[in-house]
């Protein structure tokens, strides 16, 4: 790609950059961001290739364990520092991207906290990140406004709000629009920085501090990297070391055999684990995808009540409770369904019961997609929680073992899970083109996350010609068959006429390439990035 220098021989922007966002890359910011370049992207890259790593010893079938080399830090008794009074109780945690009027409805919901979303539900244009984090600078500022034209609808804080917490994009991806000494920055270092450079002094005078999830861990090394990032930071920007806090999502397999570690090495800034259901199912089938013997059933079928689900959860609240920190429970994806009341009182049950589970079993709280759900979810643990938290559940009767952990499920594949993979894949990615990276498909909030599955999966089950429930194996004349029915039910959907306006014709190319491939890519979003 070619680039032209604007700011400084250190710094350039991407040529297809036209707004420069004077107000948010300033010359402090912009020296800000290459300080955390310079000082940590090359050991970001080499993270990365310690992933690469790992998963050749996945292939040759050696299964992930608990390290040896940690077995002090598991047994020894030791707990990590306070957790800000802001952050005690997170009984409902709401969910979504930095686009500006969702910042506001979501702060608004009633939930106890929000974590504005760089990464799985938003789509990285230039735009969104650079606009996203104007957005939430002027929620802190408490100026945040929107106006609907379309609904002659005006948008303002409530005079209570939501807790802020902030999820950068994951380590394995880039900021492709800046590029520092040559080298494309890291939208992890590029959304933490230019976050913490804007806000820090005006959180400190709300009492308060900026808080992250930090997504998609694979090791304890990547947690000690944020760590580091984390005291950087804090020294450059002259506030004391333990002021940034973090909750980490455990959405990977081998994230789930070093809880321990990963609080460790973020001791003086960790708050809590939250169990990132969609990616974890992801990082199931994408470390063992070589393995016919792990292939997993429908997607609908994996739910927090199969053994290797239910495991993680349950080994995710004795970890972090015997640490002194907060165990945050998973996703409930559904959407009201306002046309069909029958369907609609259907999910919220699904969505009572799931909390429910949670709140029993010792979490500290949970996520939701929609503020229409915010209410069910406070009602449910209000009633099984009436403490801000309850990190005194400290399960020490579970014995959960590496085996719990990759137990494979019982269940089917179908047709209709196919069918389902195939089509919300490609509307999922059609929207992500757009730039939207957060849609509702029948009556789901699909993110990336579950896209992930959706096309993981198709590429497993076609890779192993998996067996159908009915006795057919899915091979890929099959495959192309229901592909061509589905795609041509988009059509008729969306209007041949219509389809010039879409990013349909690219999403059934690249979802068609993705499950195809021979080398599987390891996130979809690093293959279609360059399109949008």
């Amino acid at each position: 790609m070619e680039e032209i220098v604007i700011t400084s021989t250190e710094l350039q922007f991407a040529k297809d950059v036209s707004n420069y966002y004077p107000e948010l890359l300033t010359d402090e910011a912009i020296e800000f961001l290459v300080s955390l370049h310079q000082k940590f992207n090359k050991s970001r890259l080499q993270l990365l290739e310690e992933r690469t790593k790992r998963q050749a010893q996945f292939d040759l079938g050696i299964a992930p364990n608990f390290p040896e080399e940690t077995v002090y830090t598991r047994t020894a008794q030791w707990k990590v520092k306070n957790i800000p009074e802001d952050l005690r109780d997170r009984r409902v945690e709401i969910t979504g991207p930095v686009e500006r009027k969702m910042v506001i409805n979501a702060l608004n919901s009633g939930a106890k906290t929000f974590m504005a979303d760089f990464e799985d539900s938003n789509a990285p244009t230039w735009y969104n990140c650079m606009q996203g984090q104007q957005n939430l600078i002027d929620a802190n500022n408490r100026s945040i406004t929107y106006f609907d034209s379309k609904k002659g609808k005006n948008y303002e804080l409530n005079k209570e709000v939501a807790v802020l917490l902030v999820r950068p994009r994951g380590l394995h991806l880039n900021e492709r629009h800046l590029l520092i000494n040559g080298e494309q920055a890291s939208g992890s270092l590029v959304d933490f920085g230019l976050y913490v450079f804007h806000n820090t002094k005006i959180l400190k005078e709300r009492k308060s501090a900026p808080y992250f999830y930090l997504p998609k861990l694979e090791h304890y090394t990547e947690a000690r990297w944020w760590n580091e990032v984390f005291s950087f930071a804090e020294e450059l920007l002259d506030v004391s070391d333990g002021t940034f806090k973090a909750t980490v999502l455990i959405e990977t397999i081998t994230a789930s055999f070093q809880l321990d570690e990963i609080i460790y090495e973020l001791k003086n800034h960790i708050v809590g684990l939250n169990c990132g259901r969609w990616d974890y199912i992801f990082s199931y089938i994408k470390k063992f995808r070589n393995h016919p013997e792990y292939i997993l059933p429908d997607r609908d079928q994996v739910t927090m009540t199969v053994p290797f689900m239910d495991a993680y959860s349950k080994l995710v609240i004795q970890r972090c409770h015997k640490r002194g920190i907060l165990a945050i429970g998973g996703m409930a994806a559904q959407i009201p369904i306002n046309n069909d009341p029958v369907a609609n009182e259907a999910a919220l049950e699904k969505v009572r019961l799931d909390k429910e589970r949670e709140a029993k079993n010792g979490h500290d709280g949970t996520w939701v997609a929609h503020p229409g759900l915010v209410p069910i979810a406070m009602e449910t643990f209000n009633k099984y929680m009436p403490s801000a938290n309850q990190v005194v559940v400290l399960r020490e009767d579970d014995r959960i073992s590496a085996a719990d952990l990759i137990a494979v499920p019982k269940g089917e594949i179908t047709e209709k899970g196919v069918r389902k993979n195939i089509s919300v894949g490609i509307m999922y990615l059609e929207s992500w083109l757009r730039g939207n990276g957060c849609v509702a498909i029948n009556n789901l909030m699909e993110d990336a996350a579950t896209a992930e599955i959706s096309r993981t999966q198709v590429w497993q089950w076609l890779k192993f010609n998996a067996m159908l429930d009915d006795g057919r194996k899915l091979t890929s004349e099959l495959y192309q068959s229901i592909l061509d029915e589905e795609v041509a039910k988009i059509r008729h959907l969306v209007g041949e006429g219509n389809l010039h306006n879409t990013k349909f014709e690219e999403a059934i190319a690249l979802f068609d390439q993705l499950v195809k491939a021979e080398d599987f890519e390891e996130f979809l979003t690093l293959k279609a990035y360059d399109e949008i």
